[in-house]
């Protein structure tokens, strides 16, 4: 048990802090940079823009207190009943909404890549925002479920946890796993879906739709690097999503056993570490896009030199 403390110790009081800082400056580049004004012409950077969005809110309010409560046994959230409300239900609408705008842009992927004009026409910006906003409120709506049942409960010995708890535990376990399923398997088909288009646009010449009459091939190159974007961010999601699900589960199958201190501090750790592994995929999107793309490591010289 001490070598499991020194772990969470170093884990919460330097990796995840670190993991924090790097999370806020890659979201933050990220925003201006798909905010520039030749990137936002295009859907997919709207989308680009709330998902980056939403993993700023989601790592500056789950993150953060993950790091004080494990980290520097600070928990305001464990003392306060309304601050634990809060807290559960903003962090459980960012989760959704983070995903849910990946989808949309996958969703507009495939609209940019099909041979189909009709198809491809529904790639547009007044698509975008209304897709987003209605989404973004169906969200907050569903979650106000957070705001009801989330609750105080007693661990051990004077250790108390904002969680869930019984009825409401079994309830969260399911849609949290029903959740990470379907956003796995319907990124997976879109993202297969707009490659398969993109092979099948070079094999067959389409004449696309160019608003703004910008140069075709121009046009087909920022789309297909953003679709390299959009894969990764949908590698990374799916690398780690399932973590705090599967630890959901088994807690719902073992509810009500009787449990030592020490089975109890083992399962505090392993929800703990689920809980930072979920947070990777928020922080380190801009990174795996600087990888990946030349037409976003070119905006962010630009932002870097003040062009």
């Amino acid at each position: 048990m001490a070598a499991l403390n020194i772990i969470q110790q170093y884990l919460f009081q330097i990796a995840c802090p670190l993991l924090l800082l790097i999370g806020i400056a890659g979201s933050i580049l990220n925003l201006i940079a798909f905010s520039r004004k030749n990137m936002r012409k295009n859907p997919c950077s709207i989308y680009f823009i709330a998902f980056n969005l939403a993993n700023f809110i989601y790592i500056n309010v789950a993150l953060l207190n993950l790091i004080l409560e494990v980290g520097y046994n600070i928990s305001p959230s464990a003392s306060n009943l309304i601050i634990c409300r809060l807290r559960v239900y903003i962090s459980t609408i960012f989760d959704c909404l983070s995903p849910f705008y990946l989808l949309l842009a996958s969703i507009d992927r495939i609209f940019i890549t099909s041979k189909n004009a009709h198809t491809r026409s529904r790639s547009n910006l007044r698509l975008a925002y209304i897709c987003i906003v209605s989404g973004t409120l169906f969200w907050v709506l569903f979650s106000c479920h957070a705001l009801i049942w989330s609750n105080i409960i007693q661990i051990g010995p004077n250790l108390f946890l904002c969680y869930f708890q019984g009825v409401y535990l079994t309830f969260f376990s399911c849609f949290a796993i029903i959740k990470e399923m379907t956003t796995f398997l319907s990124l997976t088909i879109c993202g297969i879906w707009a490659i398969m288009n993109i092979r099948s646009i070079h094999r067959v010449r389409v004449a696309p739709i160019i608003p703004n009459g910008h140069d075709m091939q121009r046009t087909s190159a920022k789309d297909r690097q953003l679709i390299f974007m959009l894969v990764i961010d949908v590698i990374m999601y799916a690398l780690f999503s399932f973590t705090f699900a599967s630890f959901l589960i088994y807690q719902e199958i073992t509810q009500n056993d009787l449990k030592s201190t020490e089975q109890i501090q083992i399962e505090s750790f392993i929800r703990n570490l689920s809980l930072f592994s979920i947070a990777i995929p928020f922080c380190v999107s801009f990174y795996a896009n600087l990888i990946v793309s030349c037409v976003f490591r070119k905006e962010i010289k630009k932002i870097l030199s003040r062009q």
